[in-house]
Formats: structure tokens, C-alpha cells, sequence
């Protein structure tokens, strides 16, 4: 078997805009990954995330675990060779004060 490649990936906002494609290594972390998207996040957009704790990734329908790498978290049904992974990024909106209200 040979020796795996770099994944390319890239990120889809909620506007349908993208970050990326960009090629990883498997064993990055999906917390790594969150990392690159809360720094690249583009300064133009509202609601951008402040944490990862902020950002959640979906893959295939699935969000996926922090701790988990992307090689461990691809979906290789859905992907062709040589072909780009888009996941989607959900932010987690800002809690706003209930405790302040009528």
C-alpha cells in the first residue's frame, strides 16, 4: 500500500464562501484544523469565531471530535482520488444575556 498523501481540504462558510483548499497532513488534528479556520477566519465577516470551542466541523453529515485526526476522520466513500474534501464550519452564535431581558 502506499504511503499516504496530504488531504486536501477546504472550508465552507455559512455564506457559501470557502477558506482553503489547503493540503494537511492525516495526523492533524481536527482541533488543528479548528485552529487554522478561527486565525484565517475572514475579517470581513460577522460572528466570526472567538475559540475553537466556537466552530464545529461536518464532514459527510458527521461533526467531528477535536481529539480525532483527519485521517481518522475522512470519509473515503465520498471522495474521489485526487479530489478536494469540502467540510462545512458552523459557529456557534454569541450567548447573548437572558438575564437582562423582559
Amino acid at each position: 500500500m502506499a504511503k499516504e498523501d496530504h488531504i486536501e481540504v477546504k472550508f465552507r462558510l455559512f455564506d457559501g464562501t470557502d477558506i482553503g483548499p489547503n493540503k494537511y497532513d492525516p495526523s492533524t488534528t481536527i482541533g488543528s484544523l479548528k485552529e487554522i479556520i478561527v486565525t484565517r477566519w475572514p475579517q470581513d465577516k460577522e460572528n466570526g469565531p472567538k475559540t475553537i470551542h466556537d466552530v464545529k466541523l461536518i464532514n459527510a453529515g458527521k461533526i467531528l471530535e477535536n481529539n480525532r485526526t483527519l485521517g481518522e476522520s475522512r470519509v473515503p466513500v465520498a471522495e474521489l482520488p485526487g479530489g478536494v474534501i469540502t467540510m462545512h464550519v458552523v459557529v456557534r452564535p454569541p450567548l447573548s444575556d437572558k438575564n437582562n431581558g423582559t
